[in-house]
């Protein structure tokens, strides 16, 4: 049985990476030693860590589809 490409899986794919990257740009500052993780650096370096995520994603739907 083969499985199909479908638009909840670029959905999905989206979502993990924006996710992943996001969390891992938060604590990004958490590691130069802030240690408020809801800092102004944390949230700003999250949210770029978060699109940065987005446009992995774009790439990895382009090469799959």
């Amino acid at each position: 049985m083969r499985l199909r490409y479908t638009y909840e899986m670029n959905k999905t794919i989206v979502l993990t990476c924006a996710t992943i990257f996001g969390i891992a740009g938060g604590y990004i500052p958490f590691l130069w030693g802030d240690t408020d993780l809801f800092s102004t650096w944390s949230i700003l370096i999250g949210m770029i860590g978060g699109i940065f995520g987005i446009w992995i994603a774009s790439l990895i739907i382009r090469r799959i589809s």
